[in-house]
């Protein structure tokens, strides 16, 4: 049994003659919250597709619970809230957790009750039969979340999962995640908000042009507080742009 949720080394990914990820390695153990953090454009989604199995690298590698990202079984335990929630907007929140729970063959009698604790979690169970269509960005969100633990994953990854929320949305998903992470999950989330990752984070990397910069534990990494992560943050991408 591995010790690692994630584990990446050397990954090159290419987007044609573009080198998206410079020979990034990366672990993150089990139970960790991990903030990996970046500009625009600095490789955080294109890691987490790769890390999914949605891309393949150029060369290096990566793996899920120690295996590899498209074996099925890596994926039995493992949640993923995408940057843009795209579901079918058709649907009511709890027709969108029944289909993936169909999905992972969840059997009803285990499946109906799992609907309502994940809508009662996220504060959706009062518009569990709206249509989607309906909804904000945040409470699409929500639904994001909520599908991503259908299946009572180990490991939740979630791709800029505060981007374009409200101050009382964001406070609500942050809740929910210390929640989660009080459980044991192991949680991995990219992020440009250096005010989320310092509240929330064991572990953090900081992802520039393609390359880690800095990773560790985050007292070791930074010390305490929010600044002294912007600092270090600010420091490391004029450095990169000189």
């Amino acid at each position: 049994m591995t010790a690692y949720a994630i584990e990446a080394t050397d990954l090159v990914v290419h987007y044609g003659k573009y080198e998206a990820l410079k020979s990034v390695s990366l672990r993150v153990k089990k139970g960790d919250t991990f903030g990996f953090i970046g500009p625009n454009g600095a490789g955080k989604s294109t890691f987490i597709k790769t890390t999914l199995g949605l891309l393949l690298p150029f060369s290096g590698k990566v793996l899920l619970n120690g295996l590899p990202p498209r074996d099925t079984a890596s994926r039995a335990k493992l949640g993923f809230v995408p940057e843009e929630a795209n579901y079918y907007r058709y649907l009511t929140p709890e027709e969108i957790l029944r289909f993936y729970g169909r999905i992972f063959g969840i059997p009803k009698p285990t499946l109906e009750p799992r609907i309502t604790e994940l809508l009662k979690l996220v504060g959706l169970e009062q518009v569990r039969r709206k249509r989607a269509s309906t909804f904000s960005k945040g409470m699409m969100q929500k639904i994001s979340l909520a599908q991503a633990l259908i299946n009572d994953p180990d490991t939740l990854i979630l791709d800029e999962p505060t981007s374009g929320l409200d101050p009382l949305a964001k406070l609500n998903l942050r809740e929910i995640l210390l929640r989660l992470r009080e459980q044991g999950k192991t949680l991995f989330f990219s992020s440009h908000e250096l005010s989320e990752v310092a509240l929330l984070s064991d572990s953090i990397a900081i992802i520039v042009g393609g390359k880690v910069q800095a990773a560790g534990p985050l007292k070791e990494v930074v010390g305490d507080g929010e600044r002294n992560l912007e600092r270090l943050f600010i420091q490391l991408v004029k450095g990169e742009k000189r």
